[in-house]
């Protein structure tokens, strides 16, 4: 039976918990009608704590491991947390507050002309402040799930056409900048929870 390795494609159902002592959150899950799919070790920035952990598995294995912030999503970086002058959020000269509102995910762009999410976490007369990190980031994190497929990629999938996201995921395994999916919100859309984009949550 196949095992999971190099260039390898892979589809998984699992559930991504968040771990706060005896206690856990189920934050997302893929199930085998919605399955993580990637080809092992070719997608760039799978965190390496994941690859690791899946590496050698077979179809039907189960599993279950816990990262660390530090070998998950990182710690919270304060300095991604940033005030915009409210008159930036105006349509027509009216303060959009059906969307920017506290606790909503706001569509911004880097200067790479990436668009990132950022949670809105205050709002005052003048300023609007939000928080690029993960959503994750700060989080300890929980897997547990089993392997669904493992055979060998196709060409097309070894090298698949140019993604709109900018660190070129589908998922949430990587760790690049600027991940421009419009299914990053809160609820991880179709990213796993195996990717560290700085504009995927």
């Amino acid at each position: 039976m196949e095992e999971i390795k190099l260039g390898k494609y892979v589809e998984l159902a699992y559930e991504i918990l968040v771990v706060e002592g005896e206690r856990e959150a189920q934050v997302f899950k893929f199930d085998d009608k919605r399955p993580d799919r990637f080809v092992y070790g070719v997608e760039p920035g799978m965190l390496e704590a994941f690859s690791r952990n899946l590496k050698g598995l077979k179809q039907g294995d189960k599993f279950e491991f816990t990262l660390t912030p530090d070998e998950a999503f990182g710690p919270i970086d304060e300095t991604m947390v940033m005030d915009f002058d409210k008159k930036m959020f105006e349509i027509d000269g009216v303060f959009d507050d059906e969307r920017v509102k506290e606790g909503g995910m706001v569509p911004m762009q880097t200067a790479e002309g990436h668009r990132i999410d950022g949670l809105v976490k205050a709002v005052t007369d003048d300023k609007v402040t939000l928080d690029f990190n993960h959503q994750l980031a700060g989080e300890t994190v929980r897997y547990r799930g089993q392997v669904l497929v493992v055979r060998d990629a196709t060409q097309e999938e070894l090298n698949p056409p140019a993604h709109h996201c900018g660190c070129g995921c589908d998922h949430d395994h990587c760790n690049h900048d600027g991940c421009d999916h419009d299914h990053c919100g809160h609820d991880h859309g179709d990213c796993g929870g195996h990717c560290d984009c700085d504009g995927c949550k």
